[in-house]
């Protein structure tokens, strides 16, 4: 068998920081959570390289990846050029931690030994829970920093431009990791990226290769600088959707505090000055998850295409259910927002619609909460229920702007059908035109009240929607 001999060696470091959270999943459970995090032998939370390139593969979508990163078939097949590193933390002072490291007090590496903890709950066709239906998981803070190697062998200079695009797709919207990465997590964003390439039949590269080390705790010299660009072959619509809030705000935690039964959810996130890290705290941090703004518009857009179907409750057919055309097995939902498959999982298949958590900062969140007491009555003597006195903290955000975006992958939609595309599109935005004009409200207790906005939605950078209060 011939040896074939890659001389050509493209090499990167890239260090990310993420734009939400993040969930690698362990696959274990503990007594804590449903869903526990990856870590590393230091207890610290990284990212499998494996992780990486199965995201890389999947998004970079191009007969070019089976090039770069192998192929297999019933005849033949070749292995990945391409080698991806773990991703490992990086300390409050800008530092890889990679290898077993002896502990020492670090600001930010400390808060990770107990990291926050996301509820979740299935909402069926109606607006209640499904039964068994509340879970929850471990995610990785806001603002996290990790760092990873990347490196492309080739036997000609030839890749140079396509290994940039990598780069540049991992840089790009549509690209999440980890689980939950169509709820809101897991979107991140390229802080810095080093690169060079070597011809390792030259003396001095040679050298230089050989001495590069593995730990990515060592810094790299006499590499350049890569800025990554927007990735023009991506097809993904850019939402960007503006709200005010008419009133009060209830993304509840399940938690109370001192004042109050129930509160709403709050979250750190690392915040850093060039290369040094802090906490901002998390009763100045209100969280809007995007799993909340994904269920509510994901119920609208359905009953959006059941409009345009000219599908209704009162004129089923003999054997039909509502159920058949509610929640995931409705087809605008099952095209945007994916499906579970059948029972066995077969055609399971994830979404093509990014959301992203929202963090909104309030230096004084005392002035802006307001505690509301509840009594339940009993319905037959009008009388009060004994034991059944109970407290909500909400928040109060006036005239506070509040912007979330969403990406619709359409690159990964090209094999449906082109017509039901636009159709659940036009269901999907209809959904955003009702959050927009105060019809549709987000968070808890909307029907006491809360969660109502009003605002605009931007397309592609043009406004397509923009509600009139006048």
């Amino acid at each position: 068998m011939e040896q074939t001999f890659y001389p050509i060696r493209y090499i990167a470091r890239i260090t990310i920081e993420t734009e939400g959270p993040l969930s690698i999943g362990s696959g274990e459970k503990s007594i804590t959570t449903d869903a526990p995090i990856l870590r590393d032998v230091n207890g610290l939370p990284f990212i499998p390289g494996t992780s990486l390139a199965g995201v890389i593969r999947h998004t970079f979508n191009s007969e070019l990846v089976n090039t770069l990163m192998g192929w297999q078939s019933q005849e033949s097949g070749e292995g990945s050029r391409l080698t991806i590193s773990d991703a490992k933390i990086i300390d409050s002072n800008g530092e890889v931690v990679d290898g077993l490291a002896p502990y020492t007090a670090d600001v930010v590496l400390d808060a990770y030994r107990w990291l926050p903890i996301r509820q979740h709950v299935r909402i069926d066709h109606t607006g209640a829970a499904e039964d068994q239906g509340k879970f929850d998981e471990e995610v990785v803070y806001k603002g996290t920093r990790f760092c990873f190697d990347v490196e492309l062998i080739a036997e000609e200079d030839r890749y140079e431009a396509d290994f940039w695009r990598l780069i540049d797709v991992v840089d790009s919207s549509a690209f999440r990791l980890g689980g939950g990465s169509r709820n809101g997590n897991g979107k991140i964003k390229i802080i810095r990226a080093q690169y060079r390439k070597l011809d390792l039949r030259r003396q001095d590269d040679l050298s230089h290769y050989l001495s590069k080390s593995s730990d990515l705790s060592h810094d790299w010299k006499e590499f350049a600088e890569y800025t990554p660009k927007e990735a023009e072959d991506l097809l993904v619509d850019k939402y960007q959707v503006t709200l005010y809030p008419t009133d009060f705000l209830l993304f509840g935690s399940e938690l109370g505090d001192n004042d109050a039964d129930s509160t709403y959810v709050t979250e750190r996130q690392v915040e850093w000055e060039g290369k040094l890290g802090r906490f901002v705290e998390d009763r100045e941090m209100l969280l809007i998850p995007g799993s909340s703004l994904k269920g509510a518009i994901a119920h609208r857009t359905s009953f959006y295409y059941n409009k345009q179907s000219e599908v209704f409750a009162d004129s089923l057919g003999t054997g039909e259910r509502i159920a058949d055309y509610t929640g995931k097995n409705n087809a605008a939902v099952s095209l945007l927002f994916g499906t579970d498959g059948d029972k066995k999982g077969r055609g399971k298949r994830r979404g093509h619609v990014f959301f992203t958590d929202l963090f909104i900062i309030r230096h004084s969140p005392s002035k802006h909460d307001h505690i509301f007491n509840h009594v339940k009555i009993d319905r037959f003597t009008g009388g009060v229920i004994k034991g059944a006195l109970f407290s909500e903290r909400a928040a109060y955000l006036p005239d506070t702007e509040i912007t979330f975006e969403i990406i619709v992958d359409r690159q990964s939609m090209r094999q449906s059908d082109a017509s039901q595309i636009d159709r659940a599109l036009f269901a999907f935005e209809s959904a955003l035109r009702d959050v927009c004009s105060g019809m549709l409200p987000l968070g808890g207790k909307v029907n006491k009240g809360n969660g109502r906005f009003y605002g605009s939605i931007n397309k592609n950078g043009k406004v397509i929607y923009e509600y009139d209060r006048d």
